[in-house]
């Protein structure tokens, strides 16, 4: 009866050892961060972590979860792909945040205004031009408006806005 405890001892550490190898099914991280953005879900299952935060050499989550190597080590493709937002230029990319922010973080407004981006239209607080400054795409902080600087190609953001 020794010999049979053994066993089954053996056959339960092994099927224990068995069970940790097979591969674990991915945590599910996506969240929404405030102001309505794109996230990343710490392991505490309760902190949001905006997506442009993710891999920026800062710890926001409690474990760093959100910096460890197997997440950061080769990016933008070992980030999972609700964290990334392709450019046009197919070796650019921003963090899924950055879309439809109302800045020009791809270079060539791709994250603002092409169809792939599916921005919508300009919000309360944005001026709908041509802006002159390649740092806005199709609209302006209404912040700017009326404070004797051109943003706008046409100055509507001196005289409408």
């Amino acid at each position: 009866s020794a010999l049979a405890l053994l066993v089954l001892a053996a056959a339960v550490a092994s099927a224990v050892a068995a069970l940790t190898l097979l591969p674990q099914a991915p945590v599910n991280r996506l969240c929404t961060a405030p102001n309505n953005r794109t996230g990343f879900l710490c392991d505490d299952r309760v902190t949001c972590v905006p997506a442009s935060w993710v891999c920026d050499r800062v710890s926001n989550c409690r474990n760093g979860e959100d910096e460890q190597e197997q997440l950061c080590g080769d990016l933008p493709q070992s980030l999972p792909g609700y964290l990334v937002f392709y450019c046009s230029n197919p070796r650019s990319w921003v963090y899924a945040d950055q879309r439809c922010n109302g800045m020009n973080d791809c270079g060539d407004c791709s994250d603002e205004t092409w169809s792939w981006a599916a921005c919508p239209p300009c919000g309360q607080e944005w001026w709908s031009c041509s802006p002159v400054h390649f740092e806005f795409c199709s609209c302006i902080p209404r912040r700017l408006c009326r404070d004797g600087i051109q943003h706008c190609r046409g100055w509507s953001d001196e005289f409408l806005c």
